[in-house]
């Protein structure tokens, strides 16, 4: 109420704004304007002028499969932990891997004791690996899964292996344990892992480290494809891990919450 006991003035406008924003701060995906209109239930047009203009001030920003929150959003000024930012942050590397390799990009995060894919940017000549076996039965098999696997304290680590099956997805998937553990042991800068999740891809990953955060950043690449695992190609997913920890770090998101697909 106001000062004299009356109702106060709300611009409904602005409360409807705002929700728009709530809702794609608190969406683990990136969400099309479409399906920002059902869980409204705005009209297809007000749900659209209003868009507009958060992304003209900043609020918001597009992807081609969706609205993620803009470089304007407080979070990214306050550094307060928020998934919308966490998913802005890393559309932005993985859009930006995707395009100078020329390779599917994707990025994983080890949170509540269990491997979480966050985020996948396609290529239209080179398409995804197909997720028939979700991280949390395949990360042992996957480059994403066994970066992070490799990075983690022992004690979290032989904690993980422990609770989780190796299972032989394809012929080529290490389901022995003390196999696996030794080729962890020489992944911690990067690992490659050839036709162990899905036969006929190689993916390779690297490390994307930052306080609260231990993730992974891949590429996916057909075995008969044109893009070898090279020097080149490590170095320069390393050098956009690296810039995609110092961006999560300095925006301080270390608060925890699983970020799946």
């Amino acid at each position: 109420m106001s000062a004299d006991g009356s109702e106060p003035t709300l611009i409904g406008s602005v409360q409807r704004a705002l929700r728009l924003v709530d809702i794609v701060a608190n969406s683990p995906r990136p969400i099309p304007v479409k399906l920002l209109a059902q869980a409204t239930g705005l009209t297809a047009g007000t749900t659209y002028n209003l868009v507009r203009t958060l992304i003209h001030e900043g609020y918001l920003a597009t992807e081609p499969d969706g609205l993620v929150l803009g470089a304007r959003f407080p979070a990214f000024q306050d550094a307060a932990p928020a998934r919308g930012v966490f998913l802005a942050q890393v559309r932005a590397a993985l859009r930006q891997v995707a395009e100078d390799v020329g390779a599917t990009a994707y990025l994983s995060r080890f949170d509540d004791g269990e491997v979480h894919l966050v985020d996948i940017v396609d290529v239209d000549h080179d398409p995804r690996v197909e997720l028939w076996v979700g991280m949390q039965d395949g990360a042992h098999a996957t480059a994403l899964g066994k970066q992070i696997l490799s990075v983690l304290p022992q004690d979290e680590r032989m904690d993980y292996l422990a609770r989780h099956p190796l299972a032989e997805l394809t012929p080529r998937t290490i389901s022995d344990r003390e196999r696996l553990l030794e080729q962890l042991e020489r992944s911690r800068r990067w690992t490659v892992e050839r036709g162990e999740y899905a036969l006929g891809f190689t993916c390779l990953a690297v490390p994307v480290l930052a306080p609260g955060i231990t993730a992974s950043l891949a590429i996916s690449i057909r075995a008969d494809g044109e893009h070898p695992v090279g020097e080149d190609v490590i170095a320069r997913l390393q050098d956009a891990a690296r810039r995609l920890s110092v961006a999560l770090g300095t925006a301080g998101l270390s608060g925890r919450g699983q970020f799946t697909i």
